[in-house]
């Protein structure tokens, strides 16, 4: 009670959407600039079992943002350093990691069971694939994405938009951070949106983000949301 006590008091949330949380699974894919913070919040929120997959390991480059990690972490695998700083901020829960690449030979075992994605990762093919499975496993995805100061997030899944709703064809160039930039906190502020819409798709509070998403200029200080409706020809869910 004294952990959660500032949801407890929140009508919306309450005893009964604590209760969601901490019998809720969620996946974690990406444990960088975007899933760090999201699952950090995750963790702390309570959701009862939080799984991370990442196969990549800490780079120095990656402590300009990644704030989950430290100078110790470099060289060690990141899902299961994320893994470790989850256990430590909430003992009570249980934290997994996968050091896998998301292909498309595992992606399903690797994402079925649990009642929500979150896709933190940086390239097209990545994210398509992710789009593709969730769909599969009829799994709702939170997937959030930064360049240079902008960022957006959306939720999508049946039987509102999906991933390629919003991008229906794989762009013919991807462009990483590391050769266009990304201000550091911007992906705090995203990872932080992820985690607040995770929270509020978990305990069915307030107005959730399908349907809609949401642009967020770091230059400007403006936010704004943006009706995103299915698409009757998406190339990936046109014919559910």
């Amino acid at each position: 009670v004294n952990r959660y006590a500032r949801h407890l008091v929140l009508r919306d949330v309450g005893g009964t959407g604590q209760n969601a949380l901490l019998k809720s699974r969620v996946a974690v894919i990406g444990a960088g600039g975007l899933g760090g913070p999201a699952a950090l919040y995750l963790a702390a929120a309570g959701v009862g079992h939080i799984v991370i997959i990442d196969n990549d390991d800490v780079d120095l480059s990656n402590l300009q943002r990644q704030v989950q990690f430290g100078m110790s972490d470099i060289g060690e695998p990141k899902a299961l350093k994320l893994a470790q700083r989850l256990r430590a901020i909430n003992p009570d829960i249980s934290i997994g990691s996968r050091q896998r690449r998301l292909d498309i030979d595992n992606a399903a075992q690797l994402l079925s069971g649990f009642d929500l994605i979150l896709d933190g990762t940086d390239n097209f093919a990545t994210r398509f694939l992710i789009n593709k499975t969730a769909l599969q496993l009829d799994t709702p995805l939170i997937s959030g994405a930064v360049t240079a100061f902008s960022g957006q997030i959306g939720v999508f899944g049946r039987p509102g938009p999906c991933y390629q709703c919003l991008v229906p064809v794989l762009p013919e160039t991807d462009e990483s951070c590391s050769e266009i930039g990304v201000l550091g906190p911007l992906t705090g502020v995203i990872g932080s949106f992820m985690a607040m819409e995770s929270i509020k798709h978990l305990t069915d509070a307030g107005q959730r983000l399908a349907g809609r998403l949401l642009i967020y200029d770091g230059l400007s200080a403006e936010c704004r949301t943006v009706e995103l409706p299915r698409d009757p020809a998406c190339p990936a869910c046109a014919t559910d």
